[in-house]
């Protein structure tokens, strides 16, 4: 049983030495948040609450597997006194009395205090980076989950094939760790989650953006958030801005002006008639679809131009974030598990606190081996992660510190070369299928 197990490892193990799951998800911050939130058992269930978070977080962590193997594998199941275990239609009536609202707030609570621990030391120029970009998850083609979190339209007359959610999220730029998300409906635009991720973004920092998060609203109301609160962007190619500034000989650095948009006044009638902002142009193109320049919030002359575009390329690796909970932890599924709009929205905070929990021990490892956190490999630990909780479930309490150190000097092993500059272009050879698409929604 997880809850006896984890008071126990806190009797037999000394505090710095409980790795991952004993020391950096303490049972006391769980039961706070169902606390605070009103979801704690008030009678003794087979599957209290607590242990239905660590179910909800292990379904993130092990896709390939049925949600009642989940529990079995994790030794998370309770028995009656006749050694009964529990029906399997006790998991989906537990994930319900649960709700979604525990999960959101841990993991709020265990981002905030992971991102500062790790992140807090590595700074560029002074500033802790971030990263916004958003993604996709599809879901169950249901009425509810349709109505709820809408289809994505492509025209008039067609939209995609399963309802979708979209997600936003801030993360950190060199550990990967999320430091917060914004999702829901389709139908709402990337940028306006991206606005609600604004509060969450610390003081003395960068965030660097998409070109699609280009927006006078979102930028200036992001950099009133603290002052320092610092944001970068590629310059779209259709951007109408008047030059006030010229910063170097050659004319490529500069400080320009640009109108606000009607419509951004109105929605926000602080925002100012025009703004500014440094614009760095590139030397040339190397590529057909390659980035003309930056808007950066980063006035200031200490910040040199070529230290901007090596930052702004830095921004890849939230993209590479996506493809981790997708390809590695999510193993390329089209759909999450869950029917139900609470469970889509429960499932989806336990694969994030999941993500974080591996990515967590990756910056651990990382220090351990003195490299940089991408340079760790995201599937060789969390194979390793999976294998380990699994062992936790049957060890004694007073060898798993031990266990756990011994994994970190294993995945040492697993550490990956510098990664190389792309010597060509992007370019596809061949679509992804050959076969035509059937859609159930068109005549």
């Amino acid at each position: 049983m997880l809850e006896h197990w984890l008071i126990d490892v806190d009797d037999f193990a000394s505090p710095d030495s409980l790795a991952l799951f004993q020391k950096e998800l303490p049972l006391e911050w769980i039961t706070q948040e169902l606390d605070d939130t009103n979801k704690a058992s008030m009678r003794r269930r087979k599957l209290p609450a607590e242990l239905v978070v660590w179910l909800v977080i292990g379904i993130g962590l092990y896709r390939d597997r049925p949600v009642s193997d989940v529990l079995d594998k994790l030794d998370l199941k309770l028995s009656n006194s006749l050694g009964e275990s529990i029906a399997p239609s006790a998991i989906p009536q537990a994930r319900k009395r649960l709700t979604a609202k525990p999960l959101e707030a841990l993991f709020s609570t265990t981002a905030k205090h992971w991102t500062q621990a790790e992140d807090s030391d590595d700074t560029w120029c002074g500033l802790r980076l971030f990263s916004v970009d958003g993604t996709q998850f599809k879901t169950h083609d249901t009425q509810a989950l349709a109505e709820h979190f809408n289809y994505v339209k492509h025209s008039e007359n067609r939209h995609t094939e399963y309802p979708v959610v979209r997600l936003c999220a801030l993360c950190s730029l060199r550990s990967r760790l999320l430091h917060d998300v914004a999702f829901g409906p389709s139908s709402t635009g990337e940028v306006n989650y991206a606005k609600k991720l604004a509060m969450s973004v610390p003081a003395d920092s960068l965030t660097i953006f998409d070109r699609c998060y280009l927006s006078a609203e979102l930028m200036l109301n992001w950099q009133r958030r603290h002052g320092s609160s610092h944001w970068m962007t590629p310059v779209k190619s259709n951007t109408k801005y008047e030059v006030v500034e010229q910063l170097d000989k050659e004319g490529r650095d500069l400080i320009v002006e640009m109108k606000v948009s009607g419509h951004a006044r109105k929605q926000d009638p602080s925002l100012p008639e025009k703004w500014r902002a440094r614009l760095v142009l590139y030397p040339e193109k190397n590529q057909p679809n390659h980035i003309k320049g930056v808007l950066t919030s980063l006035t200031d002359k200490q910040y040199e131009s070529q230290s901007l575009f090596d930052v702004y390329f830095e921004r890849w690796e939230i993209e590479n974030s996506y493809g981790e909970i997708k390809h590695d932890m999510l193993e390329d599924k089209v759909l999450l598990r869950s029917q139900s709009v609470e469970g889509i929205e429960q499932e989806i905070w336990g694969i994030l606190i999941a993500y974080n929990l591996v990515r967590l021990e990756i910056s651990r490892i990382a220090k351990e081996a003195k490299v940089s956190p991408l340079r760790i490999s995201f599937m060789m630990a969390l194979r390793d992660i999976q294998d380990e909780l699994m062992w936790c479930a049957i060890a004694s309490p007073g060898s798993i510190p031990k266990k756990l150190r011994a994994m970190r000097e294993r995945v040492k092993r697993y550490v990956l070369p510098e990664r190389k500059k792309r010597p060509k272009s992007r370019t596809v050879r061949i679509s992804k299928t050959r076969y035509p698409i059937r859609s159930k929604h068109l005549n």
